[in-house]
């Protein structure tokens, strides 16, 4: 099973999902609600519900919604409340899980038990995590590029997927194109943006100044920043052009022109998990503390986004990085990353912890997305994390993977807010010198041929240091 934990204070999926799915239940049919990415229900009148498979409830969604082939790998069933969201495998059962459900939050939560006993699932009808993003590109019928689109505009304004001010106005100008028509300049488009800003950019980027100075602004005052680069990048929404010259009335296209800007982002398409990280020890008593994080797993490799300030912390293809998870009796699972990077100039390998109770999920899913990969390599071709222009180019070895554009973009990593245990020669202590790369703490990582990624002597324990 795998499994997402949803991230409180954003209003994604999770939140408004917050309702039953079940209306009845018993040997006759029973009303299920199955929920969409635009929040539009779908209810289904299903015989023998209990012993009903996911696979089953998938086939019978499609057909109401008159699908094609393509939205069967396309889409995944999920079972989605405020405190956990977890992709369902075909074979699972949504209304025994469901009934399972306080059992799970207990395992792969923190939740108190007061939120467990009044927590409910809903079942959703979402992308599937192990979609590859090339498969997406083939996909023409519009209805399954828009629920695509809907899914990842939810995730784009819920801030689930950190994105710079100027990705976030080119995005927000196509959700204008869909919802507003095109650009027409007699059109007073300005106010309508301002009103509705919330519904094109992530909230942290709509606070508009309601400060003591803004009562002297008049009403004269000019656009803010975000309005006037979303009403700049509106005006550049291209539009589609038909073989005889003539623009298209279809959102097909602008649908796929927004799924193929989130592919740039090395994280779309992911599975969201919630943990904790060590800070960096600061001021004369080296006080530290912990930092909530949003552990983001794909395809492609591993993000840990800044769950407070909208940025990733650190991004890993699966070539650059070993993992495992351990949980020690009374204490916390934790997640382990190990990869490359430097302390005042000299090689280390770096273990970074990750505390969370999904510790366990997270390493399945890593190790079932290396095997998918590995399993498709012949035939798929080959992705890459590399950065804002991994959707519009090939992709490159290791060695010639293009640097990001924006050094500063949300989307670099910033090793330098991470508390990490760095990798001594003799593996018995932490110093700042070259270790020996010999091999790794860990043995779950990629084969040689394939990884990036050097290693070193072995250490006698995690905890050192």
């Amino acid at each position: 099973m795998e499994g997402t934990e949803g991230n409180p204070g954003q209003p994604g999926s999770a939140e408004r999902s917050h309702r039953s799915s079940v209306s009845s239940v018993g040997a006759r049919a029973a009303d299920v609600l199955v929920y969409l990415a635009d929040d539009t229900v779908v209810p289904l009148a299903m015989e023998n519900l209990p012993s009903l498979s996911a696979h089953e409830l998938h086939r019978a969604i499609r057909e109401v919604l008159q699908l094609p082939d393509a939205a069967l790998d396309a889409f995944a069933l999920w079972l989605v409340s405020p405190l956990l969201e977890v992709q369902l495998k075909p074979k699972h059962q949504p209304y025994k899980l469901g009934r399972q459900w306080p059992e799970l939050l207990l395992r792969f939560t923190d939740a108190p038990d007061d939120d467990v006993a009044m927590d409910e699932p809903s079942l959703q009808f979402r992308r599937n995590v192990f979609f590859p993003k090339w498969r997406e590109l083939q996909i023409c019928d519009e209805e399954v590029l828009r629920l695509l689109y809907e899914e990842a505009k939810g995730n784009v304004i819920a801030a689930r997927y950190p994105c710079d001010m100027e990705d976030c106005e080119a995005l927000g100008a196509l959700v204008c194109r869909v919802q507003l028509g095109p650009y027409q300049p007699s059109q007073p488009a300005t106010c309508t943006l301002r009103e509705k800003l919330d519904s094109f950019l992530p909230a942290h980027l709509c606070k508009r100044n309601h400060g003591l100075f803004a009562a002297f602004r008049g009403r004269g005052a000019k656009v803010g920043t975000g309005e006037q680069g979303l009403l700049n990048a509106y005006r550049q929404v291209k539009e589609a052009v038909s073989s005889d010259g003539a623009h298209e009335a279809t959102l097909g296209f602008h649908y796929r022109a927004y799924l193929l800007k989130c592919h740039e982002l090395p994280f779309y398409g992911c599975a969201f998990f919630r943990g904790e990280i060590d800070k960096p020890a600061q001021g004369f008593l080296h006080r530290g503390g912990r930092k909530p994080v949003i552990v983001a797993i794909s395809l492609e490799g591993v993000h840990v986004i800044d769950s407070r300030e909208k940025h990733v912390l650190l991004g890993l293809r699966f070539q650059e990085l070993s993992w495992d998870h351990t949980s020690p009796e009374e204490e916390e699972p934790v997640l382990w990353l190990e990869f490359d990077g430097d302390t005042e100039g000299l090689p280390v390998n770096k273990l970074l912890r990750i505390y969370s109770k999904q510790a366990e999920l997270m390493s399945s899913l890593i190790e079932y997305c290396i095997e998918l990969n590995q399993a498709a390599e012949p035939t798929a071709p080959q992705e890459s994390t590399s950065g804002p222009h991994s959707a519009h180019s090939p992709s490159l070895p290791p060695a010639q993977r293009p640097k990001l554009r924006r050094q500063s973009s949300v989307v670099c990593s910033r090793i330098q807010h991470l508390s990490t245990i760095d990798y001594v020669e003799d593996g018995k202590g932490i110093k700042r010198v070259k270790p020996k790369r010999s091999t790794s703490f860990f043995s779950r990582q990629l084969s040689t041929g394939q990884r990036g990624y050097t290693v070193v002597q072995p250490a006698e324990s995690l905890e050192q240091g």
